[in-house]
């Protein structure tokens, strides 16, 4: 994953989600994490995000029961996502076995510790967190992980002026929002331009949704 630098930046902000250890309730935790994943820009990491998740969630069903009142929390720790899930046992603390075969019990933090980067236990009076981190490929917690189209987007917005706003008597670099809000209007321009030259702006649309699928598809491919 190539990583440039970030003109703007991107708003990951923590967030928890408190949950009952239970099995029908593991695929709503993948796919809440895959929504955030994608909202943060990390869809790269979404796969193995999902292990990990589903893992130590089930690592709690197993080991502190069905039920269990349990708190899933999402944060980045520098450049790593950082997965921490909170549980009622302050006894318990997870280990990593070598499961043979093809025995279904032992894999869990097997799993986790086969895709994250590191992971820990934390105990805390009669609860602990089980947490573990996976590199993004980022050079900051607020950085992107960038492709030739995302750099050339970028240059252009700064070509054309658009990185830095006038407050006061200063400059300061726009924030990602407002960004956001300029790359919209700039799309919406260039469809005017296109437009006002002949060109069918539904089907040239189309076309460039279809090219963005392609790249996306390409992206998920080399990551999997």
């Amino acid at each position: 994953m190539g990583v440039g630098g970030c003109r703007f930046g991107v708003e990951r902000k923590k967030w928890e989600l408190p949950f009952l250890a239970e099995a029908q309730g593991l695929a709503g935790l993948r796919r809440l994490m895959r929504l955030h994943l994608e909202l943060w820009g990390l869809s790269a990491v979404v796969h193995a995000a999902q292990v990990c998740v589903t893992e130590l969630a089930a690592n709690v069903i197993e080991h502190v029961g069905v039920g269990a009142p349990s708190c899933l929390a999402v944060s980045m720790n520098g450049s790593h996502l950082r997965i921490e899930v909170t549980d009622s046992d302050g006894q318990g603390l997870p280990t990593l076995v070598k499961a043979s075969g093809l025995a279904e019990r032992g894999r869990g933090m097997a799993l986790v510790d086969g895709v994250a980067a590191r992971w820990g236990v934390i105990l805390r009076g009669t609860s602990k967190v089980t947490w573990c981190e996976l590199a993004t490929g980022l050079h900051s917690s607020d950085g992107h992980v960038e492709g030739a189209q995302v750099a050339k987007a970028e240059a252009l917005l700064g070509l054309c002026g658009l990185g830095v706003r006038a407050v006061s008597s200063r400059h300061e670099r726009m924030t990602v929002t407002e960004a956001a809000e300029v790359a919209t209007a700039l799309i919406a321009d260039l469809l005017l331009w296109l437009r006002a030259h002949g060109f069918d702006v539904d089907e040239v649309l189309d076309r460039a949704q279809l090219h963005f699928e392609a790249e996306v598809e390409a992206e998920v491919g080399e990551v999997l």
